[in-house]
């Protein structure tokens, strides 16, 4: 397998010029495939780090190609389609794609998700502590200084990712694709939700939630 290898396939080549050189700038080794059957010969003569794969494609469904590589291979797989339909993205993730990202969506989105998947396929830490923060990463549970904070797995899934943002303004829409892996379009309710949520948590901590309005928020620590 060759790391920084990524293979492409997608069947749009107006898409496929706009993310080849990006990945590139990033350091990236970058292989295009339009067609399941061109992602099938690209494989065999090596294996990537990591595969961008459209669902739907000229010659068949993307899934059916996944389904064959997990046969051999746990190679990292973010699947892109044009579908928002719940059943769908499901579907995909039961199919063995380690990340489902509908389209459109914008490239700093899509590098976010790669390089977390490529950090998760390097290792994958059962606990990360974080000052008097404790993260189980297998039972999803937050402790601090050892006081099991009662936090709801999308709670911790948001609060993680504002932990890895700490200091900096997040959007909303950054937090929810992110944490729902989908585009905030008419769920506009559940990220503030779950900011509210968290905020009740961290009263006994000496962390909190702050808000830019209309901007986003800013995990960091109480002056």
């Amino acid at each position: 397998m060759h790391s920084k290898l990524v293979l492409c396939v997608e069947d749009n080549m107006q898409v496929q010029m706009i993310n080849k050189p990006l990945l590139e700038a990033k350091g990236f080794e970058v292989k295009l495939a339009m067609t399941l059957r061109e992602a099938r010969e690209a494989v065999k003569r090596e294996m990537p780090g990591l595969i961008i794969l459209d669902i739907h494609l000229p010659d068949g469904n993307g899934l059916d190609f996944l389904r064959e590589l997990r046969k051999t291979s746990t190679v990292p797989v973010v699947a892109l389609t044009n579908s928002k339909k719940e059943q769908d993205i499901v579907e995909g993730l039961a199919g063995g794609c380690d990340d489902y990202i509908p389209k459109p969506y914008t490239f700093p989105v899509l590098y976010a998700r790669i390089e977390a998947l490529l950090r998760r396929a390097e290792y994958i830490p059962e606990t990360i502590i974080k000052g008097s923060f404790t993260l189980d990463m297998i039972s999803n549970s937050v402790k601090w200084d050892g006081k099991d904070l009662g936090i709801k797995k999308r709670e911790f899934d948001v609060l993680y990712f504002l932990m890895r943002n700490e200091s900096i303004l997040v959007s909303a829409e950054q937090i929810y694709e992110s944490v729902w892996n989908q585009k905030m379009i008419d769920d506009k309710k559940s990220v503030k939700n779950a900011i509210y949520n968290l905020r009740e948590i961290l009263k006994d901590t000496t962390y909190t939630i702050n808000s830019a309005r209309g901007r986003g928020y800013i995990f960091e620590q109480e002056s």
